[in-house]
């Protein structure tokens, strides 16, 4: 299994994924992949298009079932396979709670249109934790400073920029405190010039040791802030290394074609 677990740590890793299948119709998109991810890691995952990064994210926080295999969240089974190969989720409201243990932020933000930045960072916290509106809103503004948009807490998501509205996509889940955060090719909907800015938010992230699993077009960020690159293909995991040995030698034939083209 791919590892990018911290050999010092004595923590349960955050992430263990084993051998996770998964088919739309007669396509299987997923074709036994395993990784374990550490506490604090910061771990991207690249590819080709169609290669099933964004369905293995998925079905880590339970946004696609799967049809085989096993996930564990924090120590936690999230799903198991049995001797016959079915499997079986944890209860609903175990589900749910483990799930909230993870972030996520998507290539389209999904704002609330009809909410200000403000509104929609603070929905979830009061719909889905219960908290009082004077717990939750300093919190708020404080993610809002954090990301720089502490300026547009009334505005609406229409009169943002893309690279805002990812944003305050962001803000929106860590207002939730996870302890994991989940990124779907989160610039690739950005024009180029507000890449960046997103790009930003996600290091300081990384700085601040917040477990990540980032599936990324953007090689720099994968070369200079994660703490290991995944290599997908074909619904595989081909290879699993530091950034520094992926990038200069990749050992993998599919690996250098890709990279080839990508940089």
């Amino acid at each position: 299994m791919p590892s990018t677990t911290n050999e010092l740590a004595n923590v349960a890793p955050m992430i263990v994924a084993r051998d996770i299948r998964k088919r739309f119709g007669v396509v299987e998109v997923l074709k036994g992949v395993s990784l374990e991810i550490a506490k604090g890691d910061v771990v991207a995952v690249i590819g080709p298009s169609g290669s099933g990064k964004s369905t293995f994210l998925r079905c880590l926080n339970h946004l696609e079932t799967v049809d085989a295999g096993e996930v564990l969240i924090a120590g936690e089974t999230l799903v198991s396979s049995d001797a016959a190969g079915v499997c079986h989720y944890a209860p609903d409201a175990e589900l749910r709670r483990i799930c909230r243990r993870m972030g996520m932020v998507f290539q389209h933000f999904n704002l609330f249109p009809h909410l200000t930045v403000l509104q929609n960072i603070i929905e979830a916290p009061l719909t889905v934790k219960g908290l009082a509106r004077d717990a939750v809103v300093p919190k708020a503004e404080e993610l809002l400073r954090k990301v720089g948009l502490f300026d547009k807490c009334d505005s609406y998501p229409a009169r943002l920029s893309g690279g805002q509205k990812q944003r305050v996509a962001i803000a929106r889940a860590l207002a939730m405190e996870p302890d994991i955060m989940l990124f779907d090719e989160p610039t690739s909907a950005l024009d180029p010039e507000l890449t960046g800015e997103v790009l930003r938010s996600m290091r300081q992230l990384a700085e601040e040791h917040m477990t990540m699993l980032v599936v990324t077009h953007e090689m720099a960020f994968a070369r200079e802030v994660s703490s290991s690159v995944v290599f997908m293909d074909a619904g595989e995991i081909v290879e699993a290394r530091a950034p520094a040995e992926m990038f200069s030698s990749p050992a993998h034939p599919r690996t250098q074609a890709f990279l080839e083209h990508m940089l």
